[in-house]
């Protein structure tokens, strides 16, 4: 067996870092679920949104702005409702709470697969560093705002990053969240996708005693447009990979849709997913006393933005 081939063998789902979204929703009815998801205009999101509207979701799709979600909600077939969403804007993300409650009903599950990467400078809005705001604060104020909508078997997925292991040494730099006293652009955007782990753990926790789910995903490393903020020697390297390493975007977007509809996922929460598996993430992100400080420190900001 090829190197290649044993990376890609299935795990006890079933399922392995080969397999694609429509394989991991295969023969299943999607019809009468209602789903939103961020960043559906491109990448991992346009997938997610072309699989489960393919199946028979009805998925709100958000986007940026109201242009980018339409363009989004016309690049599919199905049933597709676009909303405005800009996590880095508070007010954006408010009124989409705002919009998805006013349109009625409830929502099956929440995949939260929006993100900036790697920017190469210091970039703050708020007093907030960017990468932060918008992967971890942005998703924090959207899935707190619509937890009235979560359907009692409702999912929320939060689109982490093996990356989360390039956080600093304190896991989250709590007294340091403006970035000001030091920053690198690979350790900001891995402390971000520490955040989205630990907010998954730490609403799991939340929610025991329900029949509600929260996880955490590594979709795999894939070139999407999430590399557009590297540098053009990084993002050359990172394209040069190649097959080895690099997942296809339909492969990539396999874990966050198995997370989010398969049945086999109904009652696993709390729980860091990759390659449709189960995984084990870093010591900072099985840390529950820091991700009950992240939730108090970020509920906090909140308040003042």
């Amino acid at each position: 067996m090829s190197l290649l081939s044993s990376l890609k063998r299935p795990g006890p789902s079933g399922f392995g870092s080969g397999s694609t979204a429509e394989q991991v929703t295969e023969g299943l009815d999607l019809r009468g679920r209602r789903i939103l998801l961020t960043g559906a205009g491109s990448g991992l999101g346009q997938e997610t949104l072309r699989v489960l509207a393919m199946r028979g979701a009805t998925v709100l799709a958000a986007a940026r702005d109201q242009a980018k979600a339409e363009q989004a909600a016309t690049s599919v077939s199905g049933q597709i409702v676009p909303v405005a969403c800009d996590l880095s804007e508070p007010d954006s993300v408010r009124a989409c709470v705002a919009d998805v409650t006013a349109r009625g009903g409830r929502l099956d599950a929440i995949i939260c697969n929006a993100g900036i990467m790697a920017l190469p400078t210091l970039q703050q809005k708020y007093g907030i560093e960017l990468q932060l705001l918008t992967n971890h604060i942005g998703h924090f104020m959207l899935v707190t705002g619509l937890m009235p909508l979560l359907a009692p078997k409702g999912r929320v997925v939060m689109l982490s990053s093996a990356a989360h292991k390039n956080a600093p040494s304190a896991g989250v730099e709590l007294d340091n969240l403006s970035g000001e006293r030091g920053y690198g652009a690979w350790k900001a955007y891995g402390q971000s996708k520490l955040c989205n782990l630990l907010f998954a753990r730490e609403l799991a926790r939340r929610m025991r005693g329900s029949l509600q789910v929260a996880n955490a995903v590594h979709p795999g490393v894939i070139a999407t447009n999430l590399t557009r903020h590297m540098g053009g020697v990084a993002t050359a390297a990172w394209s040069a990979a190649g097959p080895l390493f690099l997942k296809t975007i339909p492969q990539g977007a396999a874990t966050q849709v198995w997370a989010a509809v398969h049945p086999d996922m109904a009652t696993i929460s709390g729980e860091y997913l990759s390659d449709c598996n189960v995984a084990r993430s870093s010591a900072r992100g099985m840390d529950m006393q820091l991700a009950g400080r992240l939730w108090e420190e970020t509920d906090r900001i909140v308040a003042g933005l």
